[in-house]
């Protein structure tokens, strides 16, 4: 009788996912060999290579996306024809991996895995919240399954899909000679002592494009103090040290106690997208397709 194919098509599927067989034969408690063995069965048994192999990493080939897409359904109409014979419930399962920058990671991220929580309990969701460009790193070496991050940089292995928007604002004490203020212009901007978020920051690098955008160098900024984070940024704020750019999602408590105001800047365009990104180079686990597919594109925020 021929081996059982499953057990095959479940090894390359998590190879296709984690991108190599050593994170793949951790995964399933294998030995790298049992993985690579498993693997070459499958490729000479639907006759095409399914990874290609260079300079120590592999890659899915077409064939292997394609077959990823069947592996997949195969086991889920092997999970749910479980669960109709035995009457256990099932549903999706396994590991969900997210990486996100501060704005989303802390802002809109929340929201969203309770509602996907409800609808997949059995995935165990494992979340780091860092800077944009930490969020990418994570992508890059196969760290996260998704990245969220509030802005897109031009790698051509990584998607990006916009799922929400955001706008960032001026924030100033709520005393003092900001109570009667309205907005401030950029000339004046430039003059005022700048908090500032770690180069990295998606909010810090909306900041310098929209002034690239009327011509001003991010140079001429007075920048009084450099941050790691946002709440961070919004305490030396209160305390006089400075102002700042940041998500109004980020200050929206605080304004709304008074301990913070928000105010417009003339002139910039302080508008940005929130994108979900992923590595083309990888398969995309169950758990994974069904948070995108849950990440529907949001409308821009009114004004």
């Amino acid at each position: 009788m021929p081996p059982d194919p499953l057990p095959y098509l479940d090894t390359f599927a998590e190879a296709a996912e984690r991108g190599g067989f050593t994170a793949a034969a951790r995964a399933l408690g294998l030995t790298q060999a049992a993985v690579s063995q498993r693997i070459q069965q499958l490729e000479q048994a639907v006759g095409a290579p399914l990874f290609s192999r260079a300079g120590g990493r592999v890659a899915l080939t077409e064939p292997g996306r394609r077959l990823h897409e069947f592996a997949r359904r195969i086991t889920e109409l092997h999970a749910q024809a479980r669960v109709a014979v035995t009457g256990v419930p099932g549903g999706a399962t396994g590991e969900l991996t997210l990486a996100a920058s501060s704005v989303p990671g802390q802002h809109l991220l929340p929201r969203v895995l309770a509602a996907f929580r409800r609808r997949h309990p059995g995935v165990a969701v494992r979340v780091s919240v860092s800077d944009t460009a930490a969020v990418l790193r994570q992508l890059d070496h196969g760290q996260a399954h998704l990245g969220l991050v509030g802005g897109r940089e031009d790698r051509p292995h990584l998607e990006f899909r916009r799922f929400a928007c955001d706008r960032l604002v001026l924030v100033v004490p709520a005393a003092g000679s900001w109570l009667r203020r309205r907005r401030v212009s950029v000339e004046e901007l430039l003059r005022l002592p700048l908090i500032q978020r770690e180069i990295g920051s998606g909010s810090r690098r909306c900041l310098e494009r929209a002034l690239d955008r009327v011509g001003l160098s991010p140079a001429r900024l007075t920048v009084a103090l450099e941050l790691g984070s946002n709440e961070a940024i919004q305490e030396a704020v209160q305390q006089g040290l400075g102002v700042a750019v940041l998500s109004r999602r980020a200050v929206e408590k605080e304004v709304a106690a008074g301990r913070l105001r928000a105010l417009p800047v003339g002139g910039l365009t302080l508008e940005r997208d929130m994108y979900v990104a992923w590595d083309r180079r990888r398969a995309l686990p169950v758990a994974a397709q069904l948070l995108l597919a849950q990440l529907h594109p949001a409308p821009a925020d009114s004004p």
